[in-house]
């Protein structure tokens, strides 16, 4: 069994207490021999999270990852304005330089 790691909790949100009330025997070689996979159980399910895992879909305007210093005042008032100041940013350039 493994065993509890409270800095783990905590950042999860559960207790000794919760870690406790757990009861999880091990699985008898009957009901080893009973299981099948999880997408043969739930093929639906299955395919949603593949899906929802598979990354973002293919952009036909792709993004460049870059590594740039601004000052911190520039990056403070963007994100003042909320969710979205990235793209807000991307608006900004793209209208100096004329693109």
């Amino acid at each position: 069994m493994k065993a509890f790691d409270s800095r783990h909790a905590a950042k999860h949100g559960y207790t000794r207490e919760d870690w406790d009330a757990v009861d999880s025997p091990e699985l008898t070689d009957e009901e080893l021999a009973q299981a099948r996979p999880f997408v043969e159980v739930f093929p639906e399910l299955a395919e949603k999270m593949r899906k929802s895992i598979a990354g973002r879909p293919k952009s036909a305007n792709p993004k460049v990852a870059v590594s740039l210093r601004l000052d911190p005042d520039v990056v403070a008032a963007f994100k003042a304005a909320g969710p979205g100041w990235q793209s807000r940013m991307n608006q900004a350039l793209r209208k100096a330089a004329g693109v």
